[in-house]
């Protein structure tokens, strides 16, 4: 792996590798779009649009705990989420409201989501392969695969990445398909202002 591009999925591995490195590449070009930011830049909209850097930050950190709890095994998310008074089953849309959360706060909580979804995943495919049963179901009692919610993730990761192209451009301009080489996520600008 070429650590100048350490987001890029492997260019010839298995299936599990390509997916999980599919699904890195989009958490690393949603976390450069949008890192580095105050809390301003975090709060920033355009047009119409209710959506946030920072609300989409927390909306992606609840999807990677509730997908890589609840859907996959039964359990709820836990902390920081009760802390946080949310609840996973009520109406949790992509425009969660980040008041009284620190720019650093909000990326802690991502990164800590992340954190805790690779290692989620990592102990389920040590007991074996994409095609164990999770605990999601259809209403017909039919079974979801780990394969699926991950790929329900990577489904996730694109649309909201998309929104954060739009949301960091109206920011500071910043445009790209991809992290410029060596990029590595730091918290926000005002720790270091």
């Amino acid at each position: 792996m070429d650590e100048a591009f350490w987001w890029e999925p492997p260019a010839a591995g298995t299936e599990t590798e390509h997916l999980l490195g599919s699904l890195d590449r989009l958490r690393a070009t949603f976390r450069w779009k949008a890192d580095d930011l105050d809390a301003a830049g975090l709060t920033a909209r355009t047009g119409a649009s209710e959506l946030t850097l920072g609300g989409l930050l927390k909306h992606l950190a609840a999807c990677e705990d509730f997908m890589f709890t609840a859907k996959m095994s039964g359990v709820l998310p836990g902390e920081p989420w009760d802390s946080l008074g949310w609840d996973p089953f009520g109406d949790w849309a992509f425009t969660f409201d980040t008041t009284g959360h620190t720019p650093e706060e909000l990326y802690a909580l991502w990164d800590g989501a992340v954190e805790r979804s690779r290692a989620r995943v990592g102990a389920v495919l040590a007991e074996g392969g994409l095609d164990q049963s999770v605990h999601l179901a259809f209403p017909d009692g039919r079974h979801l695969n780990l394969r699926r919610l991950l790929f329900d993730l990577v489904e996730e990761y694109g649309r909201h990445t998309g929104h954060a192209d739009l949301l960091r451009e109206a920011v500071d301009g910043r445009v790209g398909e991809d992290p410029p080489a060596g990029w590595r996520p730091v918290s926000g600008a005002a720790e270091r202002d």
